[in-house]
């Protein structure tokens, strides 16, 4: 059990899942029952059950998750769905803003921090805590299961409400356009990263933006300050190294060179 202390945190931070994840893991299989929001286990149970269904099917597997005819372990992860081992959430995502989050050099008051501030987004779970265990699987939020309709009109307003639920302070949004469509939270801050060049002009980032991202999350993660608005999300972002402006009360510009 978390101390009290951690549970009271104001933050609550969004992160994107990844499409990349880790295989296997030392948990047990998937229970639904062991993973926060219990609320969306319905949602979850059926879309798991239709998941592992579609995997019979490898050209429509293909077809409605993206893949190419190289790809076929990512359907074979969803036959497993349900037996396969499980990883804490922040094990089993990868990628770039995931090695910059790098929450394997967490000591135990940041991994408690990290437990109570940080979700992360998914398109078969909805949201999970960072340290929920979940097998490694193939859905991303724009998929399209065959006679299932979109996952944006399941899983809206049933995440938005459980995850409003969930905030006692300020949401943190970091998910991608696509996952924040899937449960939007009213009123969340927003990070955008920015480039600017020696002329002063700037530019949307693409390359280095979950790079930023993620460090802008390990460092709302691991503060011992109790921000409250986006000045104070600011100001701890600086005080990481990071370069911010506010430029509303719900978004905050990271700037790179």
């Amino acid at each position: 059990m978390l101390p009290r202390w951690v549970t009271l945190l104001p933050v609550l931070i969004l992160l994107p899942p990844s499409e990349t994840k880790s295989d296997g893991g030392d948990g047990s299989p998937l229970d639904l029952d062991g993973l926060s929001l219990p609320a969306l286990n319905p949602l979850r149970q059926k879309l798991a059950e239709r998941l592992v269904e579609l995997a019979d099917d490898v050209p429509a597997s293909r077809i409605a998750l993206g893949l190419g005819p190289t790809q076929d372990d990512e359907i074979e992860r969803n036959t497993a769905l349900f037996t396969s081992p499980t990883a804490p959430a922040l094990s089993r995502y990868t990628g770039v803003l995931y090695d910059a989050l790098d929450a394997r050099s967490f000591t135990k008051a940041g991994r408690a921090r990290a437990a109570a501030r940080l979700w992360i987004g998914s398109a078969l779970f909805g949201a999970v805590r960072a340290y929920d265990c979940v097998p490694s699987y193939r859905l991303s939020g724009g998929s399209k299961i065959p006679g299932f309709g979109t996952l944006r009109s399941h899983w809206k307003p049933e995440l938005t409400d459980a995850l409003v639920a969930q905030a006692d302070g300020i949401v943190v949004d970091l998910r991608s356009g696509t996952y924040q469509q899937l449960g939007p939270v009213p009123g969340a801050i927003t990070a955008t990263v920015l480039t600017e060049k020696p002329d002063g002009s700037r530019s949307v980032v693409s390359h280095f933006n979950k790079h930023h991202k993620g460090l802008l999350a390990r460092a709302l993660t691991l503060t011992t300050a109790e921000p409250k608005d986006v000045k104070g999300l600011a100001r701890v972002a600086a005080k990481s190294g990071l370069r911010v402006e506010v430029a509303s009360p719900t978004e905050l510009i990271v700037l790179t060179e």
